[in-house]
């Protein structure tokens, strides 16, 4: 990823770092790198959002959180703005918007704890890890990469299933869905808050059916966050049901290398323009 200071903004925990600057306002940066076609990506901008959340919280681990995104996040300093609604023994809740650029860019309300136990849970899991063939023979998108998504995807390590990944030359499966490998570079661990990066990571559902390849801004952003992950490669999945009204849904289910759902996600998105 290189040296020095664009080495250490290229690792996620520094590209989505923040300060706290007093009366629960935070100061950070829309990175460099991190954005598709000059927009900054949407799971990246809730990454920073969370960190705030979690600082003023005192909770490390987003439990659930929701984000509206009201324009598009460009480069430069930022700002968030949080307020504490509730601080339980076991969740804290609270809410925050990011402002750049003068603009304000997406909110978010979020719950917040602590996931380093839970280990003895009840367990009832009526699904599984999709199924991959291993890393080395998916199709590796940050590598490959190039035009407008290319800056984002250079910044993670994503495999993408090879029966999903023909839509890139022309010739997409025609089924609603994406599945893939995700990891960040060097080995950088994978918290919770990168998961958030995760279930936006990948190239959208849409674009691996029939329907136009182009841009698909997020409305609305949810995810629920299980576990911590266990160090190493996770497992993703994301596929549509329904595209109606100029609106598509995509589900995605994030797995750990130990076959544990550690985080889930729908999302909310505008169709591209024919």
């Amino acid at each position: 990823m290189g040296n020095g200071v664009e080495g250490e903004r290229g690792r996620f925990a520094a590209a989505t770092a923040v300060t706290p600057s007093g009366g629960g306002v935070y100061v950070g940066e829309v990175a460099d790198g991190w954005d598709i076609n000059g927009n900054a990506n949407g799971g990246y901008l809730l990454a920073v959002v969370a960190r705030a959340l979690a600082a003023v919280t005192g909770r490390p681990d987003p439990v659930t959180v929701t984000a509206h995104y009201l324009s598009p996040g460009k480069v430069g300093p930022a700002t968030v703005t949080t307020e504490v609604l509730k601080q339980g023994k076991r969740f804290a809740t609270a809410r925050a918007t990011l402002t750049g650029h003068g603009k304000s860019v997406i909110t978010a309300l979020g719950s917040f704890s602590d996931l380093s136990g839970g280990d003895d849970e009840i367990a009832l899991v009526d699904g599984a890890p999709p199924d991959l063939p291993p890393p080395e023979r998916c199709v590796p998108r940050s590598s490959s990469q190039t035009g407008p998504a290319a800056n984002f995807s250079s910044r993670l390590d994503l495999r993408l299933h090879p029966d999903d990944a023909g839509w890139d030359r022309g010739e997409p499966s025609g089924q609603a869905l994406v599945r893939g490998w995700f990891r960040l570079h060097d080995d950088e661990p994978i918290d919770t808050i990168a998961l958030l990066c995760a279930v936006d990571a990948f190239p959208p559902t849409a674009f691996n059916t029939h329907l136009p390849v182009a841009w698909t801004p997020t409305v609305e952003l949810t995810a629920h966050v299980r576990a911590r992950p266990a160090p190493g490669w996770l497992r993703c999945a994301f596929s549509t049901r329904f595209v109606t009204g100029g609106f598509l849904e995509e589900d995605g289910e994030v797995w750990d290398g130990t076959g544990r759902l550690v985080a889930q996600s729908r999302q909310l998105a505008l169709m591209p323009r024919a």
